[in-house]
């Protein structure tokens, strides 16, 4: 890392015991009830998943806050990410560990409590290592070890000579480039993109705040596309995905989103949560195959005022509150978690 990065060794587990829409892909939602945790199907024809709300049992000295994100290791272990600042507790581990059934493994990183945001994974060589976003207070990008160890952590870019202060670059995600090196997105900042090599050293950046092709507002979510080669951004408040080649050269765009959080994707298939209470799956040419758990009416009452998010009570199986992150597993389930003040991890099970 350069001279500006923080550098650390420290460990920090603690383990706890225990858009055109494809001809089959009708939005569709068959709910056995109207509970929000019950289980229901979403989706139509080979994209039909069993969805459970309520996937990941915590122990008792755990409270969930916002859940804001999911990624999943070679194994099949479960990693999520909440802003515990919401669980009315003052300090508890931010990142919670689950088997592919929802046993609770482990947990860790209290230091990241209140300020929990993105978690990426990417394999290098034999090992897999976390990439920790962080935002209000730290306001950085921690690597870590699948078990919580530090490998390094990054702060605001001032070389980038596009910031006064700290507290103006706020990452959310991370993507990673085929070259080893990665992109981190000030999503909550100042609206750039940042490119870094495979040693961790700044190299770049491009964006600001626009709506112009290759400005932002709010790029909250990215991801480099296999499918294309190229790195998407999830263009949160501008409603749609842009794509650039490596060194940040806009390519194209993609309209008709609500508000994109965040990407991933599996073979030809590309996954984006939709904060705005649906899920989409892209085909290969990026055409909607299908919206989950679309339906305007719920929509309507999830933006009103944002009140929903709170009251649990009022959720139904099969419709989504505000989707913030989503990962493929290697059996092309889905792990979907929303920013609701109580948090809510969702476990779609292919079955179409």
């Amino acid at each position: 890392m350069n001279s500006k990065t923080s550098l650390s060794r420290r460990r920090f587990l603690h383990t706890t015991t225990a858009a055109t829409v494809a001809s089959w892909a009708v939005p569709n939602v068959r709910a056995q009830n109207k509970s929000g945790t019950k289980v229901s199907l979403v989706g139509t024809g080979p994209f039909t998943y069993e969805c459970d709300h309520g996937f990941g049992q915590l122990p008792s000295n755990l409270k969930w806050g916002e859940t804001h994100g999911v990624t999943v290791d070679g194994e099949g272990f479960v990693y999520v990410k909440h802003n515990t600042a919401t669980s009315g507790l003052k300090h508890q581990d931010a990142i919670v560990v689950f088997d592919p059934t929802g046993k609770f493994v482990r947990s860790f990183g209290d230091e990241y409590s209140g300020s929990g945001h993105g978690i990426d994974l990417r394999k290098e060589g034999t090992e897999e290592f976390l990439y920790l976003s962080s935002f209000w207070g730290r306001n950085c990008v921690t690597k870590t070890t699948l078990n919580g160890e530090i490998v390094w952590t990054t702060s605001l870019p001032w070389e980038s000579g596009v910031y006064d202060e700290k507290k103006n670059f706020v990452p959310t995600n991370v993507a990673f480039a085929p070259d080893g090196g990665f992109f981190i997105a000030d999503g909550y900042g100042s609206n750039y993109i940042h490119k870094y090599n495979k040693d961790g050293k700044w190299l770049k950046c491009w964006g600001g705040t626009g709506t112009e092709p290759g400005k932002f507002k709010t790029p909250h979510g990215l991801a480099w596309d296999n499918r294309k080669n190229q790195l998407c951004v999830c263009d949160r408040a501008n409603a749609r995905l842009q794509y650039f080649d490596a060194d940040g050269r806009y390519l194209s765009e993609v309209t008709n989103l609500l508000f994109p959080a965040h990407l991933d994707t599996r073979g030809d298939v590309m996954l984006c949560p939709d904060l705005h209470a649906r899920v989409t799956l892209f085909d290969k040419d990026n055409q909607v195959i299908v919206h989950l758990g679309d339906d305007a009416e719920w929509r309507k009452l999830v933006l009103d005022g944002f009140k929903i998010r709170s009251q649990p009570d009022k959720w139904v199986a099969g419709k989504f509150v505000h989707p913030h992150d989503a990962c493929f597993d290697q059996d092309g389930n889905i792990y979907i978690v929303e920013w609701v003040t109580v948090g809510r991890v969702t476990k779609l099970k292919k079955v179409g």
